[in-house]
């Protein structure tokens, strides 16, 4: 029987050999459909539910592979393998919702649709009762989430999916579908759901359910547009509430994922800070800007500024690249 140390270290080599196939294998691996350019939707609707608030463009091109039924698959290559990730779905939705909108091609209404059916089908009580959009495949994040696991990041994007569904065909069982998902974030994590509450009082969106939190950037922003999503579709009083609380811990804690020549992914405590990758320096710089244009607070449009001089900045884009190198191969 095998102890502990070693399951950790054949985790260790199947981990390393699966992110060595996905990045320099010839097949598509999951990083065809995540590992665009972000980019700012400029004519997304600030005030009422319009296009999504990122243009999502390389998102609708994916070229699979899908289900029988239009589903994108993601391979994450490896003991994972092909598997559906409701992030995944519910940003391919996005896309094609915003495509549909600018062009009124019924092609892109109808892969949209899809998706939602998909999000509607998919949508299940976890343990304490609580509507969830579930991950079944096992993630490592330094510690593996175990199967079936969810976040706050597809709740927020199932959401910001359903109520565009439902403002187009007025079918109530998205907005019901929205509701019962909107419910993670009437509740802390011990609770089911996806929210976190400090001992300073400060509110966060959990992307990844861990102990101790970890608070992901990316994954708390986009959350949290989802929050905003359902207030502009509902009129939700406490969605309201809950969006201008997470602005507050977002504009408190924003210094504290600047090391000072580039962004951190989030803030777990390690001695050796979790760094962001290009992408996600570059998708929290668009984030920022979006979350300047939500609220008009200065501190997001300050932060974006400063974080793409950094990425300006040849030294510091080595830098970062070596440093996070330095910390997967320590802590992955």
């Amino acid at each position: 029987m095998e102890g502990p140390d070693l399951r950790k270290k054949r985790s260790k080599i199947a981990y390393w050999q699966r992110v060595f196939s996905a990045y320099l294998g010839k097949r598509n691996s999951h990083l065809t459909f995540w590992h665009g350019t972000p980019q700012v939707n400029e004519n997304a609707s600030l005030k009422e539910l319009g296009e999504y608030y990122m243009t999502f463009s390389y998102k609708a091109e994916y070229p699979g592979p899908f289900d029988n039924h239009g589903i994108p698959l993601l391979d994450y290559h490896g003991k994972v393998g092909l598997q559906y990730n409701p992030i995944a779905i519910a940003q391919y939705a996005l896309a094609h919702y915003n495509r549909f909108v600018k062009t009124g091609d019924q092609k892109h209404l109808r892969t949209f649709l899809k998706q939602c059916e998909w999000l509607l089908r998919n949508l299940e009580p976890n343990s304490k009762g609580i509507y969830v959009w579930n991950h079944y495949f096992d993630w490592e994040y330094r510690e593996v989430l175990k199967a079936p696991w969810y976040s706050a990041l597809a709740q927020g994007q199932g959401i910001s999916t359903l109520v565009r569904a439902h403002a187009l065909t007025g079918r109530k069982d998205y907005i019901e579908g929205a509701r019962r998902a909107f419910e993670a974030f009437r509740h802390e994590i011990e609770e089911g759901g996806v929210k976190y509450t400090d001992n300073k009082g400060y509110v966060w969106l959990e992307e990844a359910i861990v102990d101790p939190p970890t608070h992901i950037l990316n994954g708390f922003i986009w959350a949290l547009w989802g929050v905003y999503d359902y207030y502009l579709a509902t009129g939700d009083e406490y969605a309201l509430d809950l969006f201008w609380n997470c602005v507050e811990t977002l504009k408190d804690n924003l210094y504290r994922y600047d090391c000072g020549f580039w962004s951190l992914y989030e803030l777990s405590g390690t001695r050796l800070k979790m760094i962001a990758s290009p992408f996600y320096h570059k998708l929290h710089i668009v984030q920022l800007k979006v979350m300047y244009k939500l609220t008009e607070e200065s501190i997001f449009k300050e932060f974006a500024e400063r974080w793409e001089n950094y990425q300006r900045n040849r030294f510091y884009r080595w830098l970062s690249l070596m440093y996070k190198i330095v910390f997967k191969l320590l802590y992955y």
